[in-house]
């Protein structure tokens, strides 16, 4: 898979070229130290061999790290993708990831596929001088830029905003959002469809609200988001803002269908754990929730009753499945979405979260028995490693067979919910595919243990691929 200029851009010409295209061999893995600032280490960028054949397979090949102290390296995204393909002149070649802690923006050179190397690194004072702060989401766009979503103003108080990148120098050109009065009341994730003239974006709260850890006050006193947003991609206005309600509580990963031609997509809300259908209709976007998973009756928890918690989602590049990790529930979920108003539940692969029966929290009146008895569940052992935490990052193979899963949500509530997981240092793990009639299956022969990392345990959050992958490519 050589990253080079060739005689198209970047990426693939359609999502179905993309699914014809060669095995990932190498990945590349946000890597947080949950005591970073205390005990003097940083995070780095992990690249993980993923070669069958290799005699490297699951292991950590390279550690690209970071100058500086309790970051918290989160999202990445390229600086060119295949809404880039018709220019030859453009090279996926660097990897921005913006961080939750510090405000800092790091760019990665990713020339040498093997060896990434740090390019340059975006100081705070630049982003509290843009009047940002917590950039989370990065995604290329055809003019050369970079747009980064943020989800904090200069004091990190809660203001959902974007900048943008230069795509050469890096350094930041602005806000893409022009006007004092021209923003969302929180930020997150985002995508936009140029063919429909339109950007939506997601909300989850802001960075002096959730670094303190999860509060159910927080909820209560309308801390945390539950809209979504309409953005005209042309003037760079929003135009509408849907409410979801409290069946849309903290509205996170936005997923349009791949093929540009469709204007819907979906939405996953974390703490309410449904799954939104957005559309347009006539000049109109419109929601329609179409999964909801109920919350567990459960004893010796923060409330009476557990939520599932989505925590992320992410549409096949044929638009045939939508995958759902639940977080606090210990499943990934595999829904076919032939018909989008009505998704069809074809596969789960049960594995970690709150709820297995060597755990202080207990369910009262299970409703799914056939699938844990009493509500509980034996933890999962791969390759000798007791799997902790819930999944959390999802990230899928080309061709659809291959599903990798990381299980570090944010070092601050990680260490809340999951603190024996952050002790023994997170996993990284696959589950193989069924693609034609749906099912998953926990691969026990697949595992990066990242508590076994040189520089002591880590968190291992988002997965990307050198040639591009379903949540970073976009066509237009």
């Amino acid at each position: 898979m050589k990253m080079s200029c060739r005689e198209t851009g970047p990426g693939y010409r359609s999502p179905f070229d993309a699914m014809r295209g060669p095995r990932e061999t190498l990945m590349y893995v946000t890597c947080i130290q949950p005591n970073g600032t205390r005990d003097c280490k940083s995070d780095y960028l992990a690249t993980i061999d993923v070669d069958p054949n290799s005699s490297q397979f699951c292991q950590v090949i390279c550690r690209t790290l970071v100058p500086y102290f309790g970051d918290e390296l989160h999202h990445s995204g390229w600086n060119s993708c295949s809404s880039c393909f018709n220019d030859m002149t453009k090279c996926r070649n660097r990897l921005i990831c913006a961080t939750l802690n510090s405000d800092r923006i790091y760019v990665f050179d990713m020339t040498s596929l093997k060896q990434p190397k740090l390019f340059k690194v975006i100081q705070s004072q630049e982003m509290h001088r843009n009047r940002v702060s917590s950039g989370h989401t990065s995604h290329c766009l055809p003019s050369n830029e970079i747009m980064i979503s943020c989800m904090g103003d200069e004091k990190r108080n809660n203001k959902g905003s974007f900048i943008l990148l230069d795509g050469n120098s890096f350094n930041i050109k602005g806000n893409w959002n022009l006007g004092d009065n021209n923003s969302s009341q929180f930020g997150y994730d985002f995508w936009y469809q140029t063919r429909h003239n339109v950007m939506i974006s997601s909300e989850w709260g802001s960075p002096n609200t959730f670094n303190k850890g999860f509060k159910l006050e927080d909820v209560s006193n309308n801390l945390y988001g539950h809209s979504i947003h309409v953005w005209n991609w042309t003037t760079k206005q929003c135009i509408q803002t849907i409410d979801l309600g409290s069946d849309g509580v903290m509205p996170l990963e936005i997923r349009f269908l791949h093929n540009p031609i469709s204007c819907e997509g979906f939405v996953g809300c974390a703490l309410s754990s449904t799954v939104f259908r957005f559309f347009k209709s006539n000049d109109k976007w419109l929601t329609q929730k179409v999964i909801s998973i109920a919350t567990k009756k459960v004893n010796n928890w923060l409330l009476p009753e557990m939520p599932a918690l989505i925590t992320d989602i992410l549409v096949s590049l044929d638009d045939r499945y939508l995958y759902i990790s639940l977080w606090l529930f210990g499943e990934v979920r595999q829904y076919d979405i032939s018909v989008t108003s009505k998704p069809v539940l074809v596969g789960k692969c049960l594995f970690g979260g709150s709820l297995c029966n060597d755990g202080l929290v207990f369910v009262i009146n299970s409703q799914e028995p056939e699938v844990e008895p009493n509500g509980q569940r034996e933890r999962v052992l791969v390759k000798n490693k007791v799997i902790k935490g819930g999944p959390q990052m999802l990230q899928l193979s080309l061709d659809g067979h291959r599903l990798y899963i990381t299980n570090s949500l944010y070092s601050v509530w990680d260490k809340q919910f999951y603190p024996d997981m952050v002790d023994q240092g997170s996993a990284m793990l696959m589950i193989d595919v069924d693609t034609q009639k749906g099912g998953l299956n926990l691969n026990k022969n697949f595992l990066v243990d990242f508590g076994k990392e040189e520089f002591g345990p880590v968190l291992a959050h988002e997965m990307r691929y050198p040639g591009g992958d379903c949540t970073s490519d976009i066509w237009i």
